[in-house]
């Protein structure tokens, strides 16, 4: 099985970055598009993304671009932008993309209004895409920096999982194929807003009991809706579901993670994300996920409780009271 020799990664946040590097790590010739001109003439200057990944050396073969155009040269894209942004971004680039192109989703949360994933963004944007979502734990700095990291690909299109595992994988970048989109697009949006909620008890100092709890019922909700939505149990036990799950919420390093500490110690969301440059996804898809859980019959009260936190409408005290006074159960309900 061979490879594809050009890869684009769409997005110059720190994952973007981080799959580039990653790309030209494994040989290929790298395109980095970025909507900001900081990012673009940084990368091309000095081999290095001051605003999202600063201090850390890229490789040579990375290039950056601000042009759609130039950007859908590569034989392979990888469209890392906000999941708030994805089908903008999808749009600009689909008048001069070949047929068929093959295009790796990377980001991970659920499309605000519409409820879409992004596997069903591409698809409206780009129908006659080949579609694979790339998911599972990994930091973006530790990746770019060569850390070992596993990850899952899922594509129903074998052929082409395969091919992209031999385009990106590395030893210290595993790549493991799966057929289940939609459970690898579960795992990563849910996994965002149980991180919340497990910084959230962090900021409040609740105890590491507290975080376990919210993790493992965290991981029941995820299940809930990914299996009301046809996804496969073992995708969600998988590295792109609990894998996922656990290593955003046991540390600060994580954007939502942090998001949510911060709002445990009492600092008001607005002040906190006045001071990111980089999206906290759990924040941004909070409300889509617990909607898709209300359109599917699902029970997802954590989610629920982060929605109603950073929209705003319930104090974390309250959130807390909510879901503590919440009836006794048998485990497995």
């Amino acid at each position: 099985m061979g490879h594809y020799p050009s890869v684009t990664v769409l997005g110059g946040g720190a994952w973007g970055t981080a799959l580039a590097q990653v790309a030209a790590a494994a040989g290929r010739r790298v395109l980095l598009w970025a909507r900001e001109p900081e990012v673009v003439t940084s990368v091309n200057r000095d081999s290095e993304n001051v605003l999202f990944l600063p201090g850390l050396k890229l490789d040579p073969a990375v290039r950056a671009t601000a042009g759609f155009e130039e950007a859908a040269q590569s034989d392979l894209v990888l469209a890392v932008p906000p999941a708030q942004h994805m089908r903008a971004v999808l749009r600009g680039l689909r008048p001069y993309l070949q047929p068929r192109a093959p295009v790796v989703l990377c980001a991970k949360g659920v499309e605000r209004g519409s409820l879409a994933l992004m596997t069903e963004v591409l698809d409206q944007e780009i129908p006659d895409a080949r579609a694979a979502v790339l998911s599972g734990p990994g930091f973006a700095k530790d990746v770019a920096r060569g850390l070992p990291t596993a990850t899952t690909i899922a594509s129903r299109d074998p052929e082409l999982a395969r091919r992209i595992v031999a385009t990106i994988g590395l030893p210290t970048f595993r790549p493991y194929v799966a057929d289940d989109l939609v459970g690898a697009e579960i795992g990563g949006a849910v996994k965002n807003v149980i991180a919340i909620a497990c910084g959230v008890a962090q900021g409040r100092q609740l105890g590491d009991g507290a975080r376990a709890a919210l993790i493992t019922r965290g991981f029941a909700e995820l299940t809930r809706l990914g299996l009301a939505m046809g996804a496969k149990a073992e995708t969600l036990s998988g590295l792109c579901g609990l894998g996922d799950l656990v290593l955003t919420c046991a540390s600060l390093s994580s954007r939502n993670t942090s998001l949510g500490a911060a709002l445990g110690e009492g600092r008001a969301l607005k002040e906190v994300l006045a001071e990111r440059r980089s999206v906290a996804e759990g924040a941004e898809s909070a409300p889509a996920v617990v909607a898709l859980a209300a359109k599917h019959g699902v029970e997802m009260p954590i989610c629920a409780a982060v929605d109603a936190i950073v929209g705003e409408r319930i104090s974390i005290d309250e959130a807390i009271q909510q879901l503590l006074s919440r009836p006794f159960r048998a485990e497995g309900a």
